[in-house]
């Protein structure tokens, strides 16, 4: 595989835009007057810069906040007025959905198309949320003879959520969207490298009534702003979606001032193939499934678990079509984009160059298409198989368009494989065994596990979280509004 060189900076035809932060229902710059310059993947330019806040922008924040919990007229809406609000920004949001799904293909490098999507499922976030804003209720508990007791769901109060680059639009509405539901106030830390769409939907919630202080949003490094929003002793509430690594971080500093934590921490999915799978209709998935976003989702279906008696009908099928795999800019019609930096990209093609060397055989290589300019972080499909269960490519999560082909005996053994990770977010299993299925479904150590298919566009509606490295509490459906609430019990002695 020949990678170009990145290109030395050109300069701009469009003036560089200036992004200011929300906070308080107001644009801000840094405290510092410090800013980051934005660059598209797809040519490796800079095209506009955003605030690089730091700990004293993220005091003010919070200090907002906790103005709109405590003292604000936040604090005072009925569930059902709280619904409206986000009904509102669902309107807005979808009457925006050309501007907003531009500038998120712009900033983090899909295509065009899958922008829109995440957009359409940004617009679903808050119509969903609307409606069940006024849906929560408690319980009555019988103690006896004198006492009735009830429990109430209430507000965390300040949530400090930080979330990633690979899908900004998405990540905030599934962030916001049930935190806002439940009657909480948020810190929004959106990634350097993407979070114009995030900036653009705190200006949109405002328009559509959002109380100021409720929905703030700030910028800059992880290890600045991130980190004071982390350990900031006057949030109630964490909500990190990211690398195992900087999850511990966290988890640590939320600990310090004993604030609950909702942790996303990536996967290494399994897309279980059994012999008689309707290959036909797995494979577009299934091969979606690993390319969507150049496989920068935490869900990506990684590995491909195929029975050896399918094993050469399997690889045939698939090397044909990551042959034909073609990524370019996110404004053509190609069928993924590239990576978000040169880190990542980098990163990426380590995993490629240590497989090649450890002789991993490699089935397919796709194209990148010859307008991309080579500026641009670009890294074409790969297919490798089989490939060893021990190997870096068999257990790590790679974040990028690369698909690891895993052979197995049985039913068994394909449940051993699937589980022999330190993950579990994702999983499919592809057969047309019902019992079969059921039975692998239970037996995968996986938040979600489709039968027969894989991602549910969007998949609002469905709690979404993981088991062991990858995380723990749940985020969409109506289990996020008890991961964004806490329960009071009220006990009455009447006589």
């Amino acid at each position: 595989m020949t990678v170009s060189a990145p290109r030395k900076r050109e300069s701009h035809i469009e003036p560089l835009k200036h992004y200011q932060m929300i906070i308080d229902g107001r644009p801000a710059d840094s405290a510092s007057g410090a800013r980051i310059e934005m660059i598209c993947p797809s040519d490796g330019q800079v095209f506009a810069t955003i605030p690089r806040s730091n700990k004293e922008d993220i005091n003010l924040a919070v200090a907002a906040a906790r103005r709109a919990i405590d003292k604000g007229s936040w604090r005072h809406k009925t569930p059902a007025d709280r619904g409206r609000i986000l009904m509102n920004l669902s309107t807005l949001i979808a009457k925006h959905h050309e501007e907003l799904s531009q500038l998120d293909a712009r900033d983090v490098g899909k295509t065009i198309k899958s922008a829109r999507n995440d957009v359409t499922v940004l617009s679903r976030y808050y119509e969903y949320y609307a409606g069940a804003a006024d849906k929560t209720v408690g319980t009555t508990i019988p103690l006896g003879k004198g006492f009735t007791a009830m429990t109430f769901r209430e507000p965390h109060g300040v949530i400090g959520a930080i979330i990633p680059w690979n899908s900004p639009t998405q990540m905030t509405g599934r962030t916001t969207a049930p935190a806002l539901a439940m009657g909480n106030a948020i810190v929004l830390k959106a990634a350097e490298d993407a979070c114009l769409s995030s900036i653009r939907i705190a200006e949109l919630a405002i328009e559509a009534g959002l109380p100021p202080g409720v929905l703030n949003v700030v910028t800059g490094i992880g290890e600045e702003a991130g980190a004071a929003l982390a350990a900031h002793k006057d949030v109630d509430f964490i909500t990190f979606t990211g690398s195992p690594e900087i999850g511990t971080f966290v988890q640590k500093a939320a600990a310090d001032h004993h604030a609950g934590v909702t942790l996303e921490l990536g996967g290494k999915s399994p897309q279980i193939v059994f012999a008689d799978a309707n290959l036909e209709e797995a494979l577009p998935v299934i091969t979606n499934a690993i390319i969507a976003n150049s496989g920068q989702i935490c869900v990506a279906g990684s590995r491909l678990l195929v029975e050896e008696s399918a094993w050469q009908k399997v690889t045939k099928a698939f090397a044909a079509r990551f042959n034909s795999l073609i990524t370019g800019p996110h404004h053509g019609d190609y069928d993924f984009g590239p990576l978000i930096n040169q880190k990542q990209r980098d990163r990426v093609l380590q995993f490629i160059k240590r497989a090649k060397t450890r002789k991993t055989p490699m089935l397919a290589e796709g194209s990148i298409a010859p307008e991309a300019p080579p500026s641009g972080f670009y890294v074409p499909a790969i297919l490798f198989g089989p490939v060893p269960t021990d190997s870096e490519l068999g257990r790590e999560e790679v974040f990028g368009p690369v698909l690891s082909i895993i052979p197995f005996k049985d039913e068994s053994d394909a449940i051993c494989i699937a589980n022999d990770t330190e993950y579990g977010l994702g999983a499919g299993v592809w057969t047309q065994d019902g019992a079969r299925a059921l039975r692998v479904a239970h037996a995968v150590r996986s938040g979600q596990v489709y039968i027969n298919a894989f991602g549910a566009g969007g998949g609002v509606e469905l709690p979404f979280g993981g088991f062991k490295k990858s995380g723990h509490g749940r985020e969409k459906g109506l289990e996020a509004l008890q991961d964004f609430s806490t329960t009071k019990t009220i006990i009455i002695n009447h006589g």
